[in-house]
């Protein structure tokens, strides 16, 4: 099989070389790129002769996937595949896997770096303290007794939750399916509206579907205590960046950090957030650790080595009779 990583993995290139090397010493063949480009031209001279493409979050399109005739299996090293036309890849029953729960960790860790960063004027502070200024007037918040609202109870959110009640913060939580081990943890689950009214704090962690596109709007922001702050470490659209903005600068919410938006960074200068009062904002990096970086390359690597010994794991779309036990 041909194998092509379409973009760099974020880790040392000996590092992918060895991981690359369980595979070719199978006999298959492995080409990794050393630069990224979303630019499909690109994209299908070097994904169109490939068995197997390798990719993590590169845009990878119906106009690209068919152009790629021998494509057989598409290996996400990212948790989201909205990046992928799955419809597509349904239709030419390619396998598509993910690797899931590779940065649960890291994307919690940074939830709390942004809440506290906002409650603490973290931002504010550092400038002052660099002009010679003093802590007049950035007195900030405690994470402590705050009630903590999580929306989306999977794998990130519970990490998160966990991190809040050693905080020593109430947990309140919001998701389609309900998990036995939250309401062991004290994690008390209600409705969507009902958590947006009664948290200090607000953090996102649901996939982006057409029903959680712009899930936060311009309604449920008014929904918020003038108090609260609201996490996005998950997908940009799910708020309406405008109206999050607008709520800002206009005092109805306290503070925002925010890791994911619309599109891509670099954000554009323009963006509503860049000039919003007391938004904390990061350029996408709450997956990316060291820690975090290795373990998307060897799930990565090891999804096709799976897939490859007719024993596929982290399954999103099988082959058709593929068998998809871990």
């Amino acid at each position: 099989m041909k194998i092509v990583a379409l973009e760099p993995l974020g880790i040392p290139e000996a590092e992918a070389q060895r991981l690359a090397g369980m595979l070719t010493k199978e006999g298959h063949s492995f080409t990794g790129y050393p630069d990224r480009s979303e630019a499909p031209a690109e994209l299908i001279a070097r994904a169109a002769t490939a068995d197997i493409v390798l990719l993590t979050n590169l845009p990878f399109r119906r106009e690209v996937i068919a152009q790629c005739p021998h494509l057989k299996l598409i290996s996400v090293a990212f948790t989201g595949v909205d990046h992928v036309d799955i419809e597509y890849c349904r239709e030419r029953d390619i396998a598509v896997c993910n690797a899931a729960g590779y940065s649960t960790r890291a994307v919690a860790e940074l939830v709390f770096g942004l809440a506290i960063s906002v409650l603490r004027r973290i931002v504010p502070c550092d400038r002052a303290a660099k002009a010679g200024l003093t802590n007049a007037g950035l007195t900030g918040s405690e994470l402590y007794g705050k009630t903590f609202g999580i929306v989306g109870t999977g794998a990130i959110g519970m990490a998160a939750a966990r991190i809040a009640k050693a905080f020593g913060c109430r947990v309140l939580a919001y998701s389609r399916t309900r998990k036995p081990e939250a309401f062991e943890s004290g994690i008390e689950y209600t409705d969507l509206d009902g958590l947006l009214a009664q948290s200090d704090i607000v953090s996102l962690h649901v996939p982006l579907t057409e029903e959680t596109r712009n899930l936060i709007d311009n309604e449920r922001l008014k929904l918020l205590k003038p108090s609260a702050v609201l996490i996005n470490t998950a997908r940009g659209p799910i708020v309406d960046n405008a109206a999050l903005a607008d709520a800002l600068n206009n005092g109805r919410i306290a503070g925002a950090g925010i890791d994911v938006f619309e599109t891509e960074p670099p954000i554009p200068a323009g963006h509503p957030l860049v000039s919003a009062r007391n938004a904390v904002l990061t350029p996408h990096v709450a997956f990316a650790t060291r820690e975090a970086l290795q373990a998307r390359a060897e799930i990565g690597f090891a999804n096709i080595a799976k897939w490859l010994a007719h024993n596929p794991q982290n399954v999103i779309i099988p082959k058709k009779g593929a068998n998809t036990s871990c």
